[in-house]
């Protein structure tokens, strides 16, 4: 059984630099973290093994010193956590940072505010959370709800699959064919090149192993890609959930990991799926 890796997968700076703060900060001094740091299991076991905590955004956190994700937080959430008196650090992708930029420019040019992606997802209750009136679409059925205005502008979360994205944006131009729509690319690069390379693994390979964290979005998104294009892929987050029956008669395995995924994760995978040709 031959195991093809894909040109981009795994761990993009965003997260990289994230971790890497958090570590840091852990050492100098108590930190916790308002949130999943990063949607990987591992990753968030290492950090409490440093000592670094973890508590939900709306419960009140165990240290002074605290952290935003790198998924980002609304402006709101940023000026209340430091009138409070906490030392607060910020852990924000710089791209997710460009989303919220990109997003009150629309907003101060007098367009309606639309963001696609989920609409309980931490990044995008950020970036909606300075605007009240901002709607959120995740599928077709939601373009049906969108409140009649002249004018729309649009993001997406940074973690959607682009052709997605550009697909939702022209079903919202024809259901408003008298409105003006503006959109702004906020997909971010690591994404885009974790997708293109996904492509080029299922013109090859008969099943993919995709490595992240379940709540991960856009490692969702890479199974969901498979899947659409008719590839068995198979979501796991640790190589020891591999079982070696998944893959006989298979001659060609794609792997692929989200971009939340540490390196030495998918090179674990890697190795066992190796181990089964034996």
């Amino acid at each position: 059984m031959k195991v093809i890796t894909a040109e981009h997968f795994g761990i993009c700076f965003g997260v990289r630099d994230a971790i890497a703060q958090a570590q840091a900060l852990a050492r100098e001094a108590p930190l916790t973290i308002l949130g999943e740091l990063v949607h990987n299991p591992i990753v968030r076991e290492q950090l409490r093994a440093q000592g670094v905590h973890e508590e939900p955004s709306d419960r009140a956190p165990q240290t002074s010193r605290v952290m935003f994700t790198a998924h980002g937080a609304s402006d709101k959430r940023r000026e209340a956590l430091s009138k409070s008196g906490l030392v607060v650090a910020d852990g924000t992708c710089p791209l997710v940072r460009y989303a919220h930029e990109q997003l009150k420019r629309l907003v101060q040019a007098g367009y309606f505010p639309v963001v696609i992606g989920l609409a309980n997802h931490v990044e995008v209750r950020g970036l909606v959370g300075d605007f009240a009136d901002a709607f959120v679409i995740n599928e077709s059925a939601d373009i049906q709800n969108l409140p009649a205005q002249p004018r729309y502008g649009i993001i997406s979360q940074t973690t959607q699959p682009i052709d997605r994205v550009r697909a939702l944006v022209a079903e919202i131009a024809r259901a408003n064919p008298g409105a003006e729509i503006r959109f702004a690319d906020t997909v971010c690069k690591p994404t885009k090149d974790r997708q293109l390379a996904l492509k080029k693994l299922i013109e090859v390979a008969e099943v993919i192993v995709v490595v992240g964290g379940r709540q991960s979005n856009n490692t969702r998104q890479l199974v969901e890609t498979c899947r659409a294009a008719g590839k068995r892929a198979l979501h796991i987050e640790r190589p020891e959930e591999l079982q070696p029956e998944w893959f006989r008669g298979v001659r060609v395995v794609g792997l692929t990991g989200g971009t939340s995924t540490l390196p030495e994760t998918v090179e674990a995978v890697r190795q066992r799926l190796e181990e089964f040709h034996d």
